[in-house]
């Protein structure tokens, strides 16, 4: 999994730090496993680095001086108990009554169940803890590969002392009939959820793989800082649904990167409805000739949440194509930012990049900031982009209540309509059901106050 020479966008980082700062040390360090050198460094990456601020571009429209950083500690191998148990529904299976593997992360542990046909096909799926003992080469070859510790204090954090993750590994050749489904579980208060998560289709095998992180509602804060690596290999195939629904009280940073090969295909799916604060990096790299990725994210904020989502679509090499659509609707005094850049390499001719990001305005004093950009440095490709930002239609409004349809209940529809499009895209009813319940329940928040 050598990483080719890559030329992406950077964005400088400027002095300055936070008021409160993380109480994590050195000695916190894991002192064995596969990962022990990579950890070290991450930990010497991190330690360098200031708390992230206003004055830095990606962060400019997020402000983490109300985050309670040394209030946060590392879970305790006893940490579950007494906590809330994790929801049924979040472990009830993708397809029909049977799925290929689940994983299920929680404080201080992981549980682990796959098919036996799949390791008899040489696929490994398990957590970050067990792979470190059992394949630790394996490891040492995915880990800060592709989300280097150098990318942020969240990344580097993350890295350093990632207590839960998961290692996904598909053969060459393999194709994976049954989808895989794994989950962060993250109750407590003020504890600090750092996750791993390695995700590497060889050349010519194919998955569908589901990840969610998600935690009850509390009345104090905790946080989760989490890296997600991914490599689609030549002519691989990989559908990725990345589903976030932390309780109100989680502040939540995430770096996450997939390296697509030639001929490769990746189709991505985001959607976010909970959590406090969100800051999310998602960046496609098209590494290979003829390499193409689909990203398709839903968000919904709601009181005062606040979700930055930064997304980069990186064409490396010729006859890349990339297709991103974003939506998210706004309630309450919520904020969401969506920063995105289509970047175009020297000699990636024939490049073909589309993004989109449309935002739904519920509320008066909500506020959506949409920033789309380009950056290209071939004279022979196709790229455009496009954003909007707007409030309900009345004529949709008008037709639905003509019909007798009353005022709240027509404009939940129209906001259903206007997600129906990236629901679609998820490939499973019971996970789409639950979030356009979760959708629903953010809209009728108001008639029960």
């Amino acid at each position: 999994m050598e990483e080719k020479p890559r030329i992406v966008v950077t964005r400088t980082r400027r002095p300055g730090a936070a008021t409160r700062d993380f109480v994590f040390t050195a000695d916190m360090l894991p002192s064995d496993g596969a990962l022990k050198d990579y950890r070290l460094q991450a930990w010497k990456t991190y330690a360098s680095l200031a708390m992230p601020t206003t004055r830095e571009e990606a962060w400019r429209r997020t402000d983490l001086r109300g985050l309670p950083a040394d209030s946060f500690r590392l879970p305790t191998p006893e940490a579950l108990q007494g906590l809330a148990p994790i929801p049924a529904d979040l472990l009830k299976p993708l397809i029909s009554d049977q799925h290929g593997g689940q994983i299920v992360l929680t404080p201080g542990g992981a549980s682990v169940e796959v098919d036996a046909a799949l390791n008899r096909n040489g696929v490994i799926f398990t957590d970050l803890k067990t792979a470190e003992r059992d394949h630790p080469e394996l490891v040492r070859k995915m880990a800060g590969q592709i989300v280097r510790p150098e990318e942020g204090r969240f990344a580097a954090l993350a890295g350093a002392l990632s207590q839960n993750g998961v290692v996904l590994y598909v053969p060459r050749g393999v194709i994976v009939e049954q989808p895989l489904h794994s989950v962060l579980w993250g109750p407590g208060t003020g504890l600090a959820h750092l996750s791993h998560v390695l995700v590497w289709v060889d050349d010519g095998a194919s998955l569908t793989y589901v990840h969610e992180t998600a935690s009850p509602q509390q009345d104090a804060a905790s946080m989760h800082a989490g890296n997600l690596e991914i490599r689609v290999g030549d002519g691989a195939a990989l559908k990725f649904v990345e589903l976030q629904s932390w309780g109100r009280k989680i502040w939540n940073f995430t770096h996450a990167r997939a390296q697509v090969g030639r001929d490769g295909n990746l189709d991505w799916i985001y959607g976010a409805v909970g959590s406090h604060l969100t800051k999310t990096f998602a960046e496609m790299d098209l590494d290979g000739e003829g390499a193409s990725g689909r990203m398709s994210g839903f968000f919904f904020a709601d009181g005062t949440q606040h979700l930055d989502l930064d997304t980069q679509q990186n064409h490396q090499a010729e006859h890349t194509t990339s297709d991103l659509l974003f939506k998210g609707a706004l309630k309450g005094s919520s904020r969401t930012v969506w920063q995105g850049m289509i970047y175009v390499a020297p000699g990636a001719q024939k490049t073909d990049g589309y993004q989109a990001n449309r935002n739904l305005i519920l509320d008066r004093n909500a506020r959506a900031d949409s920033i789309p950009g380009l950056e290209i440095l071939a004279d022979d490709v196709r790229c455009s982009h496009g954003a909007t930002v707007g409030t309900l239609e009345e004529e949709p409004l008008f037709y639905l209540q003509s019909r007798g349809i009353p005022e709240k209940e027509a404009a939940r529809l129209v906001v259903e309509g206007f997600f129906d499009p990236i629901m679609q895209r998820i490939p499973f009813e019971g996970v789409r059901e639950r979030f356009q319940q979760a959708i629903l329940d953010k809209m009728a928040a108001d008639e029960n106050q």
